[in-house]
């Protein structure tokens, strides 16, 4: 991930503090709980996510998705082939995940699926055929005791319905 260009100073702190707790509160609710004016919390909001500091968006909860798994997908890759890996896992829509890793693994890959044939497909099919790599291991979250949505949204790409075609 790319370093931000912004610098994040107290009160951006305690803004995207408020935002992360509930990101529909206005504006005009952040300056009066910030003891500043509703313009200067649109400026910097506007500043944070022009500069990639923050994205405010919906998470879905992943209980209403039909029950998909969790899968993590431990790589082991030729060093030389890490970076181009890593752009080809993260441009497939079906990972919601890619991190560089130290240990076992050189990247972890994690998605959401439906059944153990989207796994292998994924897995076994796109990841192992990939030049570079040597390994591939899964292993599926069969129960997810804690997982705080504001760490990673992690959810599977909406497949295109009769209404989307």
């Amino acid at each position: 991930m790319k370093t931000p260009e912004v610098q994040l100073d107290a009160l951006d702190r305690r803004i995207i503090d408020l935002l992360t707790q509930d990101a529909r509160v206005s504006n005009r609710q952040v300056a009066a709980q910030l003891n500043v004016t509703e313009g200067t919390i649109r400026g910097r909001i506007r500043r944070l996510e022009k500069g990639n500091c923050i994205r405010l968006t919906a998470v879905t909860n992943i209980a209403y998705l039909g029950s998909p798994k969790m899968v993590l997908i431990g790589i082991q890759v030729e060093h030389a082939q890490l970076k181009n890996l890593c752009a080809k896992l993260s441009a497939m829509p079906d990972i919601g995940a890619v991190i560089v890793m130290l240990g076992r693994y050189d990247i972890l890959a994690i998605g959401l699926y439906s059944t153990l044939e989207e796994v292998v497909a994924v897995a076994n099919n796109r990841i192992l055929s990939l030049p570079g790599v040597r390994h591939v291991e899964t292993s599926i979250a069969v129960n997810t005791l804690k997982y705080d949505h504001r760490v990673a949204k992690i959810t599977p790409p909406m497949k295109a319905g009769p209404r989307d075609a």
